[in-house]
């Protein structure tokens, strides 16, 4: 799937839509130990750089001054390292898994639902953290997790980080809510004017609503779904689609949506209910009780990357603070080095996206993608995978 957009980055490329994306949920990687990837090893020195790297990112990312003269991280790393840059923008996880097959590619900054299907495909080596200096400086809470580690090995740096927060418009929906039910159980109260998140990866959200709601379940893992637990969150999902006013996939029109009233409730981004209040809708995002889906997207290297060296330069480059906070900053994210939080242009852009609030991401469940072999550990049944999830989504919209 794919992941936030800041609005500066979305004016920049245009009113991008957003494709589909996959979660994990908070935790260890050993979540993920289900996965049995090619014994695949990690670089052990860095070598003399190539000239040149070939990157696949999502819009936003990979800035080069030439949307914005004044948003360009690529030129000082070229002039340090001397890897001239080449980046191929993807519009969609799927699409990111595909290109790295090509072997054309020495670096992706893959999303919870591709870095599994790298990961396991061994179309993403496997990286020597030791071999990034920065990497030192990452938050403790990014580091290890689900998504991008494998039975202790890592497969990556992290990029940043959000979460999929509960938005209202203050005015039309009294009391303020503190649950999904919101959306779920009550949404009929907002019949029409519900808005949720165009992507099969939405069914963790209404997985991770039943987790809280019906223990009888026994969901441990919104992204870990036996096929009883994954037909009772579709079931939901029907049954909310039938309120439903709109699915956003261009979070442009969710702002607008937001700001005329035609919707009142729904699934949003921190950017997203930034702007929206910027521009004067009557607004306010929280994480209820249940807790909330999110995302962290990692740089990965690819297993027949041309450029290694180089690669492994731009995975330090990125994740270096001033760099890491000017991304964080121009895409509407959390950073993922401790350090950039000091020096963002807005300094309360860290106190915003909660960067440094380990308490508020513990009750995240960040996007992982969803296999046969249960991550949360269960062995005695399978879990639905990711392409029962695209093939529901179709139905649960009609």
């Amino acid at each position: 799937m794919r992941t936030p957009h800041s609005l500066k980055a979305a004016l920049a490329v245009g009113a991008l839509l957003l494709t589909a994306a996959c979660g994990s949920s908070a935790g260890s990687g050993s979540a993920s130990s289900g996965l049995n990837p090619p014994d695949l090893k990690a670089q052990s020195k860095l070598g003399e750089n190539e000239g040149q790297v070939n990157l696949i990112a999502w819009a936003g990312y990979v800035e080069d001054g030439s949307d914005d003269p004044k948003v360009d991280w690529v030129s000082g790393f070229e002039k340090q390292t001397g890897c001239q840059v080449k980046t191929k923008t993807a519009a969609s996880s799927d699409e990111m898994v595909s290109l790295m097959k090509t072997g054309q590619y020495d670096a992706v900054s893959a999303s919870g639902d591709a870095s599994l299907r790298l990961i396991a495909s061994g179309d993403a080596a496997p990286v020597n953290t030791g071999l990034i200096p920065n990497y030192k400086d990452v938050f403790t809470g990014l580091k290890n997790q689900a998504w991008n580690t494998v039975k202790g090995v890592n497969y990556g740096v992290p990029h940043g980080r959000g979460a999929n927060l509960l938005m209202y418009n203050t005015e039309k929906v009294k009391p303020a809510p503190t649950s999904w039910s919101a959306v779920f159980d009550k949404s009929s109260a907002y019949k029409g004017k519900v808005t949720a998140y165009d992507s099969p990866i939405y069914i963790a959200d209404a997985a991770l609503y039943l987790m809280k709601t019906k223990p009888s379940l026994g969901i441990k893992n919104p992204y870990a779904l036996d096929q009883k637990q994954f037909d009772a969150a579709v079931d939901l999902l029907k049954e909310q689609n039938k309120n439903i006013g709109e699915y956003w996939s261009d979070y442009l029109k969710e702002i607008s949506a937001f700001k005329s009233g035609n919707s009142v409730v729904g699934t949003t981004w921190q950017v997203i209910a930034n702007t929206a209040q910027s521009e004067g809708a009557k607004v306010k995002a929280v994480i209820p009780k249940e807790g909330a889906t999110g995302w962290s997207d990692t740089w990965m290297v690819s297993a027949k990357a041309k450029h290694p060296n180089c690669a492994y330069q731009w995975l330090n480059w990125i994740i270096s603070p001033k760099v890491n906070a000017e991304v964080a900053e121009y895409y509407g994210e959390a950073p993922s080095n401790a350090k950039a939080c000091k020096l963002t242009a807005d300094k309360s852009l860290c106190a915003t996206y909660h960067a440094s609030d380990e308490s508020y991401w513990k009750n995240v469940h960040y996007w992982t993608t969803p296999i046969q072999q249960c991550v949360d550990g269960r062995t005695d049944v399978t879990c639905v995978p990711y392409v029962k999830w695209v093939q529901a989504w179709t139905e649960i919209k009609g």
